[in-house]
């Protein structure tokens, strides 16, 4: 049983498990599926008298905060109890296009160049941690949702805002990846 939590899913048997959360979760009673909205009910368990905005009965949704909390115990036991021991395979052309902008540590999922306390507080890190941060919670907001929530939920409930979020987000993932992030790689 170990031997096959320990290697990757397919995307059909993953992809169908996701799916199935949305009938689960309307059935059991009427939840909508989505991470960013955990933000908003965290700063309204947090500051109950301050702005308007999350002046409202959060524990209405405290279910959202277990949801949120089984995904990281998930990430942690998969990263600590889990690793797969296979190391990480690139196709040549990807790995070549990486070397162009300076990341060859192939090791693991997340490169050392990208993700390490010195790539961090450098202007590339600066621009990519706080600058990324703010344009995905911004975009987050202004959607009305997050990814997960239009992509997953709102698609499956056939909400036309979500269809529409759901193109935006994956036509802002194509600009970012294919010609804003090789700029900022090159910084």
């Amino acid at each position: 049983m170990l031997h096959i939590l320990q290697q990757p899913w397919p995307w059909y048997v993953a992809g169908v498990l996701i799916g199935l959360i949305v009938p689960a979760l309307l059935l059991l009673g009427n939840k909508h599926f989505g991470i960013s909205a955990n933000l908003r009910h965290a700063c309204a368990a947090c500051f109950p008298a301050g702005i308007s905005f999350f002046r409202y009965d959060w524990k209405k949704e405290i279910w959202n905060f277990f949801f949120v909390g089984g995904i990281l115990a998930g990430a942690v036991i998969a990263a600590q109890l889990l690793p797969d021991p296979n190391p990480v395979v690139l196709h040549p052309a990807l790995t070549k296009e990486l070397m162009a902008y300076g990341i060859t540590d192939h090791s693991s999922l997340l490169p050392k160049e990208l993700f390490s306390w010195s790539s961090l507080f450098s202007l590339r890190g600066l621009i990519m941690l706080a600058g990324g941060g703010f344009l995905v919670g911004f975009g987050a907001r202004y959607a009305g949702g997050c990814t997960s929530g239009h992509a997953i939920m709102g698609l499956s409930d056939l909400q036309w805002p979500s269809l529409v979020a759901t193109v935006m987000f994956m036509a802002g993932g194509f600009i970012m990846a294919n010609l804003i992030l090789p700029f900022i790689l090159h910084l």
